[in-house]
């Protein structure tokens, strides 16, 4: 058994979307209670609109801000042209983390079958902060929180998990 002290994370949320708003944003109200629920600290929360330069200004200002550790986004991640959160996150990556991607959709595959096939579920580092882009609906987001992303922010997830990796993100 691992008893590592419990370390909250802090998370800014953006919602994608030209539709949503903070009455009906349930995608991002389940991503709110869950981190909440697990203990970490909601750092800040958005709505933005799907464009390009809008998600990447509030993603590169989250990142360059040391309260923000971890930065999920929902919505923008599928196959129409208003789809355009990968395109405009991915740039920002320092690195990608393609696992995100590829287990999120094996979980969702269980779930939806093949229509996991539109979802551009992508994961990446930038300037030490960890980037999660889940799909806009709120099923998607709950698997990515409670099976994908919950699990590595828990500093006593083994074999291992990237809260301890934290400190070490901007070695040269």
């Amino acid at each position: 058994m691992n008893d590592k002290t419990w370390v909250p994370i802090k998370i800014a949320i953006m919602t994608v979307s030209d539709s949503r708003t903070e009455a009906d944003d349930t995608s991002g109200d389940a991503l709110v209670e869950r981190l909440t629920k697990a203990g970490h600290i909601l750092a800040e929360r958005q709505i933005v609109v799907d464009s390009k330069y809008k998600i990447r200004e509030t993603v590169s200002r989250w990142v360059a801000n040391e309260d923000i550790d971890v930065v999920i986004s929902t919505g923008g991640t599928g196959l129409t042209g208003r789809d355009i959160t990968p395109e405009a996150v991915i740039p920002l990556f320092d690195k990608e983390i393609e696992g995100v991607g590829e287990l999120f959709r094996w979980l969702s595959y269980q779930e939806i079958g093949t229509s996991t096939i539109a979802s551009r579920c992508v994961g990446g580092l930038a300037n030490g902060t960890f980037i999660f882009c889940l799909p806009g609906s709120t099923g998607a987001c709950r698997t990515g929180w409670d099976k994908v992303i919950a699990p590595q922010l828990d500093c006593n997830t083994t074999p291992c998990n990237i809260v301890v990796l934290m400190p070490r993100l901007l070695e040269k």
